[in-house]
This record gives structure tokens, sequence and C-alpha cells, in this order.
């Protein structure tokens, strides 16, 4: 067989579906036409291959992870057949090579593998090369000047790319062959570099350390294939932070020792002994912290610590004695006489809660208000800001997203930034330019929507608060917490060692909308009722339907016309589909590709694994680029598709951000999102599935979360008994921290 450039193999497309009696595997070979589903963490990959022998493409399965489109796998597995999906192949081993045929040539260009070439340009250099294309990239670029359309500074960008692919390709290889595709290969180069192999050889958990997109379960995949033991220290290391890591995805700051020990034993599959042995090094190490726990107070002897987890806690404890305990740099006031002042001015009328909010804000150093829609959050900001202001002191405003940020801005007249940008966040150094060295420049620091601050955003905005400045927490402590790990403003609560406004009475006005007074029937316990609305449209409804193949197509309904018609909102930018789950019937996967096909049923744009953008779609960012300026629940529109160079270019609010290829990864469909992605943020209309499927997700505070996102409209669709169960449960499930025990102490 002759060689292609860069060591690949070029094989004609064979089919052979049973290998020899005396072998046990299965041999197949086909190019890659589609990718139907992957799974960036654990590598389980669904495809689509087209081969010689059958008519139809035939469909693989197994650990496939980043197929690009165009390759030629050859492969070693099993045909098994699936009850649903019918008969597909079980990949147990792999190796990739070019495309040889015409066809896979053009796709695999196509890809958008090579920066410079996409789909129809890929079909010219074809058209005029045929099967020697990729020969004439590798050695005679400068003949794609023939090719309409690519002058001297694509073939350039072409080349390049080209250049690039094959410097990574001995990476590839090795990488492929223990099953991890192009698309984290060029991550991993651009890492080590040449030294990629040996890094990868001595300690393959290095991956999961440095490289996004590759978690623990790749990396072990990998070490297995190198010959690691389950009960090698590296393994059993890596395993406890992986562990760790996950557990603080679900909210804990800390885990006792011997429920961690436990989790560990059987997710790694060793012994006790190995896990106490490892845990040892990793404290010796400092990347853990233990720490003795009263027992008879906490159920448990000792709390385990990520070490960056726990500076960020006893840092918030720290930081907030420090506060609490210096005097203020403003001259004193009669509060009283501010109080009565800031009412005239404003033509306010004051309730009794909101009197005694603003009170302890104007006097005190460090204060919390809390409380639910419709008790006057917002009022109390605008008069204390007004207070304060009277006094010529230096307010700064914040939220920890952009959209709350832009709400407070517009409440209050004065501007207000996102908790990042307030503390200068610099994406090159990887840290907030704004800290203790380099305090805010503030005499007052006002933060709105405090119930999403997790406990690492809270430590470092206390680490830039001047000893003399006022901190003001404004937030609802009854909706859900924090996405990340911690429950801060709860825990801040709990602790019973700051001034605590807690607003119940719901003002006139509000007790008009029945999504204000239904919140708070959730948050009491009680079952939400729709309003007697006569002719008017109301703005609660509940629609009782026990069939999930019923509920989805009453949301695909309600969103595309029967909202739109009745209440003059658009589809897209006005009303928030908000789920549960993420998987079913009615979760946020199903969901955004039903209401993207029923909205935007434009032709598809871009192909990233198993989403598929289009022109005008409503997307969603879903991990922290600060090189970009995007985060974590920023929703945008797609401004514009390059094809040709796989780019695409997203509008957040007026602000145009350029995505590569690679980076689409951080994008997602957002018709539908998740409850905890909808925090901090308001829409004109929300429609939310409640479902029986839905039950060990289904909390109180969850549905008065989702509920309280609307402005003008809520709709529930689902089950009475569903919503029943989720509103009377309110046990929320535990998340272990040491913040308010730690406060208490000080």
């Amino acid at each position: 067989m002759k060689k292609r450039p860069g060591g690949f193999e070029s094989t004609p497309h064979l089919f052979n579906p049973l290998s020899s009696a005396a072998e046990d595997l299965a041999r197949l070979e086909g190019q890659v036409e589609r990718v139907t589903y992957t799974n960036e963490e654990t590598g389980y990959t669904v495809a689509k291959v087209r081969t010689q022998a059958a008519l139809e493409p035939v469909t693989i399965v197994g650990d496939l992870l980043a197929l690009t489109p165009g390759e030629v796998l050859v492969m070693k597995g099993t045909w098994k057949r699936h009850p649903k999906f019918g008969d597909q192949f079980r990949v147990s081993s792999h190796r990739t090579v070019l495309p040889a045929s015409i066809s896979g040539i053009k796709k695999y260009l196509g890809s958008g593998l090579i920066k410079g070439i996409g789909p129809v340009m890929a079909s010219r250099i074809v058209k005029v090369f045929g099967d020697k294309t990729l020969d004439v990239i590798d050695k005679e670029i400068e003949k794609l000047a023939s090719v309409e359309g690519l002058g001297r500074k694509r073939i350039k960008m072409i080349q390049k790319a080209w250049e690039d692919q094959k410097e990574i390709q001995g990476v590839m290889i090795f990488l492929h062959e223990h099953g991890v595709g192009p698309a984290h290969a060029a991550k991993i180069y651009k890492k080590y570099g040449q030294r990629a192999s040996a890094v990868i050889t001595r300690n393959p958990y290095c991956l999961a350390r440095d490289i996004s997109g590759i978690g623990f379960q790749t990396a072990d995949r990998i070490a297995a294939q190198l010959g690691f033991d389950k009960s090698a220290p590296l393994r059993v290391e890596a395993g406890i932070l992986y562990v760790l890591d996950q557990l603080s995805e679900e909210g804990h700051v800390c885990y006792p020792y011997d429920k961690l020990v436990e989790t560990c034993e059987a997710r790694l599959e060793v012994d006790r002994d190995t896990v106490e042995k490892a845990l040892s090094a990793l404290v010796h190490e400092k990347q853990v912290v233990v720490e003795a726990v009263d027992e008879t107070l906490h159920g448990y002897g000792r709390a385990l610590y990520r070490a960056p987890l726990y500076v960020c806690e006893t840092g918030v404890a720290g930081h907030l004695t420090r506060l609490t305990a210096s005097g203020k740099g403003l001259r004193t006031i009669d509060v009283e006489r501010a109080i009565h002042w800031v009412q005239r001015q404003s033509n306010l009328r004051l309730a009794p809660g909101q009197v005694k909010a603003v009170r302890r804000a104007v006097s005190e150093k460090v204060s919390i208000i809390t409380g639910g829609p419709g008790t006057g959050k917002t009022t109390i900001i605008h008069a204390v800001l007004q207070i304060y202001r009277a006094m010529k002191a230096r307010v700064f405003l914040a939220a920890p997203t952009g959209r709350a940020s832009k709400r407070m801005t517009e409440a209050t007249g004065h501007p207000a930034a996102t908790i990042h940008r307030m503390l200068e966040y610099r994406w090159q150094k990887g840290a907030f330019s704004r800290n203790e060295t380099r305090p805010l420049e503030a005499d007052v620091v006002i933060v709105d929507e405090a119930s999403m601050i997790d406990v690492t955003l809270m430590y470092h905005l206390l680490k830039a608060m001047p000893s003399q400045a006022v901190l003001i927490l404004v937030g609802d402590a009854n909706q859900l917490p924090s996405v990340g790990a911690g429950d801060v403003l709860k825990e801040l609560i709990d602790s019973g060692t700051l001034e605590v406004t807690e607003l119940t009475e719901i003002f006139r006005q509000a007790r008009k909308s029945m999504i204000v007074v239904n919140a708070h029937r959730i948050n009491q316990g009680t079952l939400p009722e729709a309003g007697d609305y006569g002719d008017s449209p109301g703005d609660f409804y509940f629609i009782d339907q026990e069939e999930p193949q019923q509920v989805l197509q009453i949301i695909l309904e309600l969103v595309s016309k029967r909202i739109p018609s009745r209440f003059h909102l658009d589809p897209v930018s006005d009303i928030q589909v908000l789920s549960p789950m993420h998987k079913g019937t009615v979760g946020t996967e199903n969901l955004n590709q039903r209401l993207q096909e029923t909205l935007n049923p434009s032709p598809v744009g871009l192909v990233r694994g198993t989403r598929r953008f289009r022109l005008h779609d409503k997307v969603m960012q879903v991990r922290n680029n600060y090189e970009k300026e995007v985060f974590n629940g920023d929703i945008g529109e797609v401004a514009s598709i390059d094809g040709e160079k796989q780019e695409m270019v997203v509008n957040f609010d007026g602000r145009h951000v350029t995505y590569d290829a690679p980076d689409l990864d951080e994008i997602t469909l957002a018709y539908a999102i998740s409850v905890h992605k909808s925090q901090g943020s308001e829409y004109p209309a929300v429609v939310v599935p409640i479902l029986a499927q839905h039950y060990l997700l289904l909390q109180r505070n969850l549905i008065y979360t989702a509920v309280t996102r609307g402005k003008r409209l809520v709709v529930m669709v689902g089950s009475r008994r569903a919503m029943a169960a989720g509103v009377k449960n309110d046990k929320v499930m535990r998340r272990y921290t040491g913040l308010s025990r730690r406060l208490k102490a000080l």
C-alpha cells in the first residue's frame, strides 16, 4: 500500500463483515458518513459509515471520540442487534486512514479540519485534482491557484493549516491507537508539542488535568491500553481528584472522609487501603485538605476538600470577618432622617420591612436583603443608592450574569457590571486584577442575584473589597443555589453572624400577578392556581397532560403559534422553554432539536458532532471563555455562518463573537435550557414541562425558580401529580460545605 503524507496509509474501501473462523472479532472498513451522537467525557460515539458491500450506511458504536466525516476507519468488533435501532457494529479497536476515494477526500476536506477549506471549496479542489488532491496539497500546493476563488492569502492559510496537521499526525496516530480523535489531538499537541507521546506514556492522567474536553474516563481508558494497573498510585490519585471534581460540580465544597473513601472504592474498583494511601499522598502534596469536624453536630468527623475550594471557603470567612470588624470610610449620618429624605425625594412610601432593610444597608458594614418576587427588593436598592449618592459615595453595582447586571442598570439608572467585569478578570493571566493588593476603589458595593454566587466567586469578590467599604447582598434565598460549588447566600444567612432582612410582604401591584402569587404559594408548599381572567389574557396557566409525547406537541404549538398569536410575543426572542432535565422526550436536548426544526427550518449551516447550527438560531455559551468575554449561560443569536472557513458569528446583545470549528463545543442551542441555566435571567414568557419522569429533580426550589423567571406569562405543561410531588418536596439535596460552621466559630 502506498503511503499518504505524514505516515497515513491509503486503502481502498473494503468490506469484510466476517473474519476467519479462527478469529473472535469481525473486521469492518468504511468511510465516516456522519456522527449522530458523541459523549465527549466517555468517548462513546454512534456514527454512520459507508462501506462497499452495503447499500445503506452501517451504524457503528463504541469509544470513537472526535471522528471526522470523510475519514476511513479500519475496525475490529462484533455485530449486535439493538432492539430499537437494529444491526450495529460494536467497535473494540480501530485505526484511521486518510480517504482514497474522491467522495471521501471531498468530505474529509470539507469537514472543517483544514482551516480555509469548507464544503464548497473542497468540491472545487477535488473537481480539479481528483484522487491526487491530498498529494497536491502536501507537495505542490501552488497548484491550488488554478482553483476558482483561491487567492494567495487563502492558499497560504490552507498551507499553514495542512503543515500544522502534518506536524501533529505522529501524535494523532499514537492517540488514534488509544481512542482519541483529531480534534483533541490538536489540543494535546498545542499543550505538549513533540513531547506529547512521551508525556502521555509516562502519565496519561495529565490529559484530564490539562486538556479541555478530556476527562478522567478517557484518560483512564488510554492508561489501561498503556498497561497501567487499576491500583497504580497515579491512577488512584487522579481518580480521587476526579471524584472530588464531580462532587464539586454537584455543589459540594467538601465531602465527609468516610463517604468519599467509599465512593472512590466503588468508582475506581480498588480497596480502601489503596484509596487511603493515595489520599495521604494527595494531602502531603497539598492537593487535598482534611479538616476535623464536630461529629455530634454534623454527622461526620472529617471533611475532605480540594485545596482550591478550601482556600476559597476559609478566605470567604476570613474576609467577611475583616470587613465586619473594620470601620466605615464614609462619614456618619442620621439614618432615620436619610430614610425620610429618600421617601420624599423619590415619592416613595416604604413598608416597615423595606425601612428596616434600608436602615441596615446604610448603617451596617455587611448586610443581606432577601425576599421573593413582588416584595420590593429593587425599590430598596434604588433608595439605598439615592442615599449613598447624596453622601457622594463611590457606589458599585454588580450581578453574577450579564443579563442580571443589565436589568439592574435599567431598574436603577446607575451603571451595573458583572462581578467578573467589576473585578477586571484578565484571561491572559487567568486571574482577577482586583484583589487584596489592588482593591476596588469603592465605598459601597451592592450585589444583586446573590443566590447565584458560588464560593469561588464570593472569595474573589471579598478579596477585592476595601476594609472600609460597605457590602450589600441582595437575592432570593429560596431559589436554586449556585451552579458552582457552595450554597453561599443560604450559608451566610444560616450562620446568624450578619444582619439579614427577609422581605415577606407582597405589594398591592404585585398581587395582581398570578405569577407572583403562585411563586409565593409554591414557596409555602401550596399548589399554584390559574386566575379568573375572563376574556383578557392571563399570566399563569397550567395545561394538564400526562403523556410525554403529547406534552412535547403542546409545547411546540404553544411556542410557535398560540403564545405569539394571543400575546404578540416573538417565539424565539421572547419565549423561553425551561426544562428540569437534559434527556428524555421533553429534556432540553430533544426540545432544542424539535424547536429548531419548527422555528428555524433553514438549511443546516455548520455541523459539530450531533449539533446542527443554522443562521438565526438561538444559542447559549456553555462555559466561561474569558478571551472572548462570553460566559456560561450567555444567550445570543447566530448572525452569520461561513461554511468555507467553518466559522460562525454569534450576536450577544449587540456584541459579535466569532467561533472557529473547534470553539463550537462551547455553544449549544438555547430554544430550551435547563432551569439552572435560567438563573439570573427573566423572560417575557416561559414554558415549563413538568412530568413524573422528572421526579429525581422535582423539588420546590426548582419549580419556584422556573416560575419566577417569567415576567408576563408562565405556562406549565404536564402532570398535576408531578407538580404536587415537586411542590411538596422541600428536602433540597444537601450540599456539604463548612462556611456557616466556620463563620459561627469566628
